[in-house]
């Protein structure tokens, strides 16, 4: 028997596949997809055993990653619902599909890891919120746990009643740096910088401005203030930033997340 299964070859699926061969040799780990092409691709790409339904894959791993997004999650449980037993631990990725909603969909008090990943994984830079019932694991499968989602990044231990708000402020927020960094590029694209020069630089920035955050740690509002000399450039560029709702654009952005996510536990 494998030791953890990938149900989805997704970004978000292939991401926690390449980093778990960080960490687990292939032979302990199998994979499937609805996309034939994509199971073969993938079986090239990295080596890993593939199986050809649902079903074959829950009942050949312990640790069944279900790396697909809500909206097949009822296509998929009906597969393999006869299949999952209590020593299988179910690992969901899904935004909205709490972990009751799970259990009862599997028709039994299945062990599950709940957990929110995002898209830098894909470069062992991701960063994943994982919540479960402490009690329900031994310390053998909560360091295969830790093992797998620090593979492609960092992870921290949440309350699952934070799951939405870890969904807003990482799972989804690539997509919002992204923006920024365009928009940054594009204004200095404005000023006669060519763009591959813009995005490199706009990237840097985000990149070492995050380091800061992370390796200083300090208040971000502090680090703000470092750059703002008086009466210089950066505190007229923030002043316009706070004149033009940057601020408030980003809560609005996360309680438009936060609804959507929420809204998938009521489907």
């Amino acid at each position: 028997m494998a030791k953890i299964g990938f149900i989805g070859m997704g970004n978000m699926g292939y991401a926690m596949l390449k980093g778990a061969l960080n960490v687990f040799p292939k032979e302990e780990l199998v994979f499937t997809d609805v996309n034939s092409d994509r199971v073969k691709t993938v079986a090239e790409e990295t080596g890993v055993s593939y199986v050809e339904t649902n079903a074959e894959l829950a009942n050949s791993a312990k640790f069944i990653v279900l790396a697909i997004k809500p909206q097949f999650y009822a296509t998929v449980i009906k597969n393999i619902e006869n299949i999952v037993k209590k020593d299988n631990v179910v690992i969901s990725i899904a935004p909205g599909i709490s972990v009751d909603s799970l259990k009862d969909a599997l028709g039994f008090d299945a062990r599950i890891v709940r957990a929110m990943p995002n898209t830098p994984a894909l470069l062992g830079e991701g960063m994943t919120g994982v919540c479960y019932d402490q009690t329900i694991l031994n310390f053998e499968e909560k360091d295969v746990i830790a093992k797998i989602f620090s593979s492609f990044g960092k992870y921290k231990l949440v309350d699952e009643r934070l799951m939405s708000a870890v969904t807003c402020v990482s799972g989804s927020s690539p997509a919002y740096v992204y923006m920024f960094i365009e928009a940054l590029a594009d204004s200095a694209v404005k000023y006669g910088m060519p763009r591959e020069a813009a995005y490199e630089m706009a990237a840097q920035t985000v990149v070492g401005a995050a380091k800061m955050v992370l390796e200083t740690k300090e208040h971000p509002g502090k680090l703000k203030d470092q750059v703002c000399s008086p009466g210089g450039t950066t505190i007229a560029a923030v002043a316009a930033l706070e004149e033009y709702g940057f601020r408030n654009s980003i809560i609005k952005a996360t309680d438009a997340c936060f609804s959507v996510a929420e809204g998938f536990k009521k489907k």
